[in-house]
């Protein structure tokens, strides 16, 4: 079907011919099968006219780092840390990740669906019309394929774009505390063939970090990853400099993620290598940390940053990105049109999908947000409320 979107204010948008923030005005956006056709002046035949009401319209945001398949919250243990209790005080009480593992694990299919729906559905909101999508609370294959089986159920049944990322290299299991060799083994000859037999996933990631899975045990997993078809991303160097983005470049994996601890080295070959630097600052801020990524340092040294909201139970529920982006101006040291491209081009760069996402562009989706606002100063400025009138994916506009 062809439609036209007549009556804009204003489209906001990065330009990547001239690398620059572009707003264009006194344009129409031709739509034809939920792809951008042209920006044109003319309203040529279509089969519907669609009316802008004078409202700004961007792209759609693009939530490149998310861990959505989980069932129980843990508001409980944020009130036992705003308390003062430590993470290890509460883990030992059966808090931390292993709450949400023995949730997850405990959980039937149909309960984790609905349950990861709601979640997907919070972000989608929000005006991230694609988001990637992580497993990572089961820990075992069956609880593993259960979660990454919800997402493919997910994708199926809804609009929004789903990028499936295999992720049971998040912690160590209970059961394998004292055989982490085994553990390894597990995920490199077991898990990850099964999962991409059955074609689960699009991605591997791995947390990298000290106490968690070592530069070596991380480059075991994402090799046997590479193997079997599945691209690379990385958390790293969230609290320590690991060598986890170093690791990154090595490899050339899509993405490192976190990086508040990077070093200079692992920035410089990050750039180098083309691996796009996505941060999360509403991690920092609902941890209650104080050291930020510094983003600014990764931008003037030639490193793509993208903005991700990190959602999960326990370290971040953050499910907005233009709160996001508020953080990354605020903390990390971006300006205003830098975490824009952030949450839209570079995020689609984060998933591989920079060709078709993340641009109002002719041949892009027609995945659209439409906004209530005079300038792109007021997305991160008016910190989360309802300044998003309307959300467009693939050319038809969405209840949310």
């Amino acid at each position: 079907m062809k439609s036209i979107i007549t009556n804009i204010k204003s489209i906001f948008t990065w330009n990547i011919d001239k690398n620059m923030f572009e707003e264009i005005c006194n344009k129409n956006i031709l739509i034809d099968d939920g792809i951008i056709k042209a920006l044109c002046e003319d309203v040529p035949e279509v089969d519907e006219e669609i009316d802008a009401d004078n409202l700004c319209i961007t792209p759609g945001f693009i939530d490149s780092h998310t861990h959505p398949v989980f069932v129980n919250n843990r508001a409980n243990e944020f009130n036992m840390r705003i308390s003062g209790k430590s993470y290890t005080e509460i883990a030992n009480t059966g808090g931390g990740i292993i709450s949400s593992i023995n949730s997850v694990r405990n959980a039937s299919f149909d309960e984790l669906y609905e349950k990861t729906l709601e979640n997907i559905e919070l972000i989608f909101s929000h005006g991230s019309t694609t988001i990637e999508a992580k497993s990572g609370y089961g820990l075992t294959l069956k609880d593993e394929l259960k979660s990454l089986k919800v997402l493919k159920k997910i994708n199926e049944d809804c609009v929004v774009d789903i990028i499936p990322t295999f992720m049971a290299a998040h912690a160590f299991p209970p059961e394998f505390k004292y055989d982490k060799d085994g553990y390894i083994d597990l995920i490199c000859n077991e898990m990850i063939p099964k999962v991409a037999e059955e074609k689960l996933a699009l991605y591997c990631d791995v947390f990298c970090e000290k106490n968690y899975f070592s530069v070596e045990q991380s480059k075991r997993i994402l090799d046997t990853g590479n193997k079997y078809g599945l691209k690379s991303r990385l958390h790293a160097d969230e609290f320590i400099d690991s060598g986890a983005a170093e690791l990154a470049a090595e490899i050339n994996a899509v993405s490192a993620d976190h990086l508040m601890a990077v070093s200079d080295k692992g920035i410089q070959k990050m750039a180098d290598s083309g691996v796009i630097g996505t941060i999360l600052p509403g991690t920092t801020l609902f941890l209650g940390q104080s050291e930020y990524a510094n983003g600014r340092k990764m931008i003037d040294n030639g490193l793509e940053v993208a903005i991700a909201s990190d959602f999960n139970p326990g370290s971040s529920t953050l499910n907005n990105l233009s709160i996001a982006m508020f953080l990354a101006t605020l903390y990390c040291g971006l300006t205003i049109k830098e975490a824009f491209k952030a949450v839209t081009y570079n995020s689609a760069k984060a998933v591989n999908l920079e060709n078709r996402l993340g641009l109002v562009k002719e041949n892009y989706q027609a995945d659209l947000l439409f906004w209530n606002i005079e300038s792109i100063n007021e997305i991160p400025y008016w910190l989360g409320s309802d300044r998003m009138i309307n959300i467009m994916k693939n050319g038809e506009f969405l209840e949310y």
